[in-house]
């Protein structure tokens, strides 16, 4: 968890603390506010002292309980803050997966230049929707998430007409890898390969392939795409970081560079796509 994450989720609980011992009526002890409010007397302990990261819901409660409603609307500001930053997927996907998907078709809708790194899989704007299907289920089982499936792969697919806005310019390099990765099963990868040959010679896409022969500046490391040069978005497996700080978005660009000198486009990324097509040979 990140430094900036953990101060500002510790001055949340302060912001918290301050409120229960100022209570118009008197201050509450940790344990009488958490019998008043039904939970478990350490939930109290952990919102004060950063452990825990309280829900909108659990804020508007917290303000009214120790009589002062109005602080509400400021806890929830501050919550916005540091959850525009990191969004763990645990509270991202309480409800399915279709939410998710439908912020990132809003993100990807308000920016002009897309540059993506995928080390791992097919990127969302690319895949099948079979291919779509498996990685979706398979993050559902990972994160014991409610199955909402089709709807958040018609919501993925919704995603890929932006391909077709002129205006819009897509960068995508992704590694060799992720062409063989089996993720799904080998016919869904065939037609998944297939449909990124398609791809290439787009107006709006330019898609780049880094062959595990080439030559790296840096080691693959995880996938982001940044928004416009003024936004990154990277997930881990326990969260989704969303980042805007000038420093950070200029790394992950330097690094994004460093991937586009050693990919191949054209002619040589079909070859390395009819590589790992034939290598599936009768699995598909």
């Amino acid at each position: 968890m990140s430094t900036d994450f953990q101060q500002a989720r510790e001055a949340l609980g302060t912001r918290l603390r301050e409120l229960r011992l100022s209570r118009p009526g008197g201050r509450l002890t940790g344990e009488q506010l958490a019998r008043q409010l039904g939970w478990h007397k350490s939930k109290v302990s952990k919102l004060e002292n950063g452990k825990q990261t309280a829900t909108a819901e659990d804020l508007q409660a917290w303000a009214e309980s120790t009589g002062q409603p109005e602080a509400y609307e400021e806890l929830r500001t501050r919550l916005a803050g540091f959850e525009a930053h990191i969004r763990s997927w645990r509270r991202q996907l309480a409800a399915g997966h279709r939410a998710v998907q439908d912020a990132h078709n809003d993100a990807q809708a308000n920016a002009k230049v897309l540059r993506a790194w995928e080390s791992s899989w097919v990127v969302g704007v690319l895949q099948t929707p079979d291919y779509a299907r498996a990685v979706l289920t398979r993050s559902a089982e990972l994160h014991q998430s409610p199955r909402d499936t089709e709807d958040a792969v018609r919501a993925r697919m919704q995603r890929q007409q932006l391909l077709y806005s002129a205006g819009r310019r897509y960068h995508i390099i992704m590694w060799e890898g992720v062409l063989r990765a089996l993720v799904c099963s080998p016919a869904v990868l065939a037609a998944q390969l297939d449909r990124l040959a398609g791809v290439i010679g787009m107006d709006t896409v330019e898609l780049g392939i880094v062959p595990f022969g080439a030559s790296l500046k840096q080691p693959p490391g995880v996938g982001f795409w940044i928004y416009d040069d003024r936004r990154v978005v990277t997930e881990t497996w326990h969260a989704e970081l969303w980042v805007e700080d000038a420093n950070s978005v200029a790394t992950h660009l330097r690094v994004w560079k460093m991937m586009q000198e050693s990919a191949v486009y054209g002619a040589d990324a079909h070859n390395v796509i009819n590589a790992a097509r034939r290598a599936l040979g009768s699995r598909s």
